[in-house]
């Protein structure tokens, strides 16, 4: 009874979805497989003949990958910047390597080139490298190889990086805040403190004159005058003897004191009336408006903006800084005002909670004519990013832009953990099917040279890629882990890293190595189809 409703697939698929949670919540000597078990419990019902269907699989990689996209993505460019060198360094080491021990085991071992070469994609689990590989070789031997090594290479990457912060006895707390503390360095510490003017040559002039939030990317939020505590606008004049509250990083507080004069310990009471209000943004209309033109749409309530916080981070509402869904902004209004200004901003935590699936939809279609557009380089050598490229980098594109017209790209954090983790359960049972489906049949059929072959394929890159980034790049290895498993492309590696920390290093880590390391890939499945 029990095994005809398994061969309905979409029972199976939550069949192994159960006990695949049961498994990976088992932990041994600290050890557990979260999430990532899925893919264990799917290779044994794969193997007994229960297969999810091709489409189970798609449908949880475009979900997870997009997911990972639109969280990635505002964080990936301030990252490829930052480390993004140092990231690609990574890749690098690991795809050359890998293609190496490809060839060493060519020459040593005397294996088909379309063999080998299959070997090296289904070890570095990697489609577009498949799809390469074949296209250049025309040989069936590709597929061969790519069926041998692919299990491991799955079941490899999330092994390794499970269980590498175990072996090496990294303290990942540590690795966290140390993540946290080098985020500030992009987003630093905002504080407040308080000024006397004493500057002749700001003395007399209007706050617009003065443009101190564009020289400095602070903001005086009070000013004391001739006793009486005001709320400061454009048209604002400082004199002589004034104090004024200024509001910014440490560096943008240091401006202000050259600026205006010289710090005092007097404070500046708020004006009567007046309250100091957070309120979360999300009211569309405001959203990918800048602070300049937020401060000029509100001008008639005396709104002041003394800071934004976004994932965590206080942000310096410097004149150019865009609002984005879900941010928090710290005002000063009057009373009088504060509930018209919250409705402007919107302050809707409900509506946060909604989620619109018409930009999650049209990104992936998007995502999709993207990974399908090709670029050939003469008759022997054709890149396309493939469905997983594809989807990944309209998605990063979007939540960078945040915002087109009416339609918010962005999503939810609540919204986005769902998705990509319904994505994610649907993909582990589709990938592990499938794999385990063949792996005692080739085994049986070709032996287990091949199979060794195809694991150190996996593991040695891996390695090297870790020690190059721990002894000569000193990479955080939360960052560095996300890395690994970008440059193996491999999507369940990143869904074994991703309950291991509360950030985002892991995904942008991925997110920004994957591009390198496809094109990398199939640069060297090129040069390795010439040998045969």
């Amino acid at each position: 009874m029990v095994l005809d409703f398994l061969q309905q697939g979409y029972f199976a698929l939550f069949v192994i979805i159960c006990l695949g949670y049961v498994i990976g919540n088992i932990k041994i000597k600290g050890i557990s497989l979260d999430i990532s078990a899925i893919i264990f419990v799917a290779l044994v019902f794969g193997h007994y003949g229960i297969i999810m269907p091709s489409i189970i699989e798609k449908l949880g990689l475009i979900l997870f990958v997009y997911t990972i996209g639109i969280q990635a993505g505002p964080g990936f460019f301030d990252s490829f910047k930052k480390q993004g060198r140092t990231l690609v360094i990574m890749a690098t080491v690991v795809i050359i390597s890998a293609s190496a021990l490809t060839f060493a085991a060519i020459k040593l071992f005397d294996i088909d080139v379309p063999v080998a070469i299959g070997l090296l994609t289904g070890a570095l689990t990697s489609t577009p490298g498949l799809a390469a590989a074949i296209e250049s070789t025309g040989s069936t031997g590709v597929s061969i190889g790519y069926g041998i090594a692919y299990p491991f290479g799955v079941i490899g990457v999330i092994l390794f990086v499970r269980l590498y912060p175990k072996i090496t006895m990294a303290n990942l707390k540590k690795a966290e805040q140390d993540y946290e503390e080098s985020s500030t360095e992009v987003f630093p510490e905002i504080s407040f403190k308080h000024f006397i003017v004493e500057n002749e040559n700001v003395a007399g002039k209007t706050l617009a004159e003065l443009r101190i939030r564009t020289m400095t990317q602070g903001v005086i939020s009070r000013i004391l005058s001739d006793g009486k505590p005001t709320v400061p606008t454009a048209t604002t004049v400082l004199k002589n003897g004034d104090i004024i509250k200024a509001v910014g990083t440490e560096e943008a507080l240091k401006k202000i004191g050259v600026l205006i004069g010289r710090e005092t310990t007097q404070e500046v009471p708020l004006k009567e009336g007046y309250e100091i209000q957070s309120i979360l943004v999300s009211n569309t209309a405001v959203v990918n408006k800048t602070i300049r033109e937020i401060i000029q749409w509100t001008s008639t309530y005396g709104v002041t903006i003394t800071r934004v916080r976004r994932s965590g981070i206080d942000i310096t509402p410097s004149p150019n800084l865009k609002l984005q869904m879900g941010d928090k902004i710290k005002i000063s209004c009057s009373r009088d005002h504060m509930e018209v200004v919250t409705k402007l901003f919107g302050g809707n935590s409900k509506k946060l909670s909604d989620t619109d699936f018409f930009p999650i939809a049209a990104g992936i279609v998007l995502g999709f004519f993207l990974g399908k557009f090709s670029l050939n380089f003469g008759s022997s050598f054709t890149f396309s990013l493939g469905l997983t490229g594809g989807v990944l980098t309209v998605a990063m594109i979007l939540s960078r832009i945040g915002k087109t017209g009416p339609i918010i790209w962005s999503m939810s954090g609540g919204a986005n953990q769902l998705l990509r983790t319904l994505g994610l359960m649907f993909f582990l049972a589709g990938v592990g099917t499938k794999a385990g489906a063949q792996i005692i049949e080739t085994y049986n059929e070709y032996g287990f040279n091949l199979f060794l072959i195809g694991g150190a394929l996996t593991l040695l890159p891996m390695i090297f890629g870790a020690l190059v980034a721990k002894l000569l790049l000193n990479v955080n290895i939360l960052s560095m882990l996300g890395a690994l498993t970008g440059s193996m492309t491999s999507t369940p590696g990143l869904a074994a890293v991703d309950p291991m920390t509360e950030t985002n290093a892991p995904s942008i880590a991925y997110a920004t190595v994957y591009p390198v390391a496809m094109v990398l890939l199939i640069i060297c499945v090129q040069i390795l189809a010439s040998l045969g």
